[in-house]
């Protein structure tokens, strides 16, 4: 057998190697795309918002970090978005809070009726100490970390059956909820047949006829076509619906405190933008849902609050009596 001698590398070669291979193992670790789960479109109010966070996320961190976009419930249902990232099954996302009270008792503040009067009033009180101890119960409760209250805006009724001008016109009408006890109630108290149903599956039951009745933001109504499938659009205004930007604790939790405050500074200067895009789109679908054949209607709504009145009473003690008034009388 032969003795073959290797000779050693140059010290010069040899550094080179060692320093090209370090920083190829640094950049490897330090580049990260975020997948995030969006219910809607890249045109919806909630697609408009990601992208912004996206496109900072990318411009802060100079390219190292950068988000792949899922809409459409690709990923899931909100629900199971929401268990996802606490799982760290999915690494983060935007859903509405309605599912979000089978976790915690005090995100029901979103389900209840007429609570805040206008998009003011709720980005004042989402802006407070009161919008930071929701989300710490997230935190702690959910294994989610909020990154930013965007919103999907207030919501409307539309129906295939007729106009409401009141609390009456919803009798026997087959209402559509989200998986939360308080709009249950709340539909009930307005007159309606409520069922709990899964977003998915909505589009198909108004289609066939198993439902009449929907709520949902303008956006969220163009978005999904429901005009197709729903004749009268009636501006009710019921419930104001966020819409958080959320990432699994422990994912945000592995980041460097630099890329944390990186993350978390993107989803802050995305924030009012993604708010005034859902405005913005509100005027426009108001017109558009109208021209696209919807008769719109703008009840008066103090019937309506007066209707649901027992259903505030009700669950107050559950979402937490504070709560429920330091909401209802924010100054703002």
């Amino acid at each position: 057998m032969n003795n073959v001698s290797l000779k050693p590398l140059p010290l010069s070669i040899l550094a080179s190697t060692v320093a090209m291979t370090m920083a190829t193992a640094a950049v490897a670790q330090a580049e990260r795309v975020i997948d995030v789960s969006l219910p809607l479109g890249p045109e919806s109010q909630q697609g408009v918002g990601i992208l912004k966070f996206g496109e900072e996320l990318e411009r802060l961190s100079e390219g190292r970090l950068s988000i792949e976009p899922h809409y459409n419930n690709a990923l899931g249902a909100e629900r199971e978005v929401v268990e996802g990232m606490g799982f760290g099954i999915i690494d983060a996302g935007i859903t509405s809070t309605g599912p979000m009270g089978g976790f915690v008792d005090q995100f029901m503040l979103f389900d209840l009726p007429y609570i805040f009067e206008n998009n003011e009033h709720v980005y004042a009180f989402l802006d407070s100490e009161h919008g930071e101890d929701l989300a710490t119960l997230a935190e702690e409760q959910m294994n989610v970390k909020f990154l930013a209250w965007m919103e999907n805006g207030f919501r409307h009724n539309t129906n295939s059956v007729r106009e409401l001008n009141s609390p009456e016109d919803l009798e026997g009408i087959n209402h559509r909820t989200q998986e939360s006890r308080v709009q249950v109630d709340t539909w009930e108290a307005l007159g309606a047949n409520a069922t709990p149903m899964a977003w998915t599956e909505v589009y198909t039951a108004l289609q066939q006829g198993v439902m009449d009745s929907q709520e949902n933001p303008l956006a969220t109504i163009y978005d999904v076509n429901f005009y197709e499938v729903q004749d009268y659009l009636n501006l009710t205004q019921h419930v104001y619906s966020p819409a958080p930007l959320m990432m699994g604790l422990d994912l945000f939790n592995s980041f460097s405190e630099e890329d944390q405050a990186i993350i978390l500074e993107a989803a802050q200067i995305a924030l009012p933008y993604q708010r005034d895009a859902s405005q913005e789109l509100e005027e426009r679908y108001l017109v558009q849902l109208e021209e696209l054949g919807m008769t719109v209607t703008h009840p008066d709504l103090e019937p309506f609050r007066e209707a649901v009145r027992p259903v505030i009473e009700q669950w107050s003690s559950t979402v937490g009596e504070d709560l429920v008034e330091a909401a209802l009388n924010f100054e703002y």
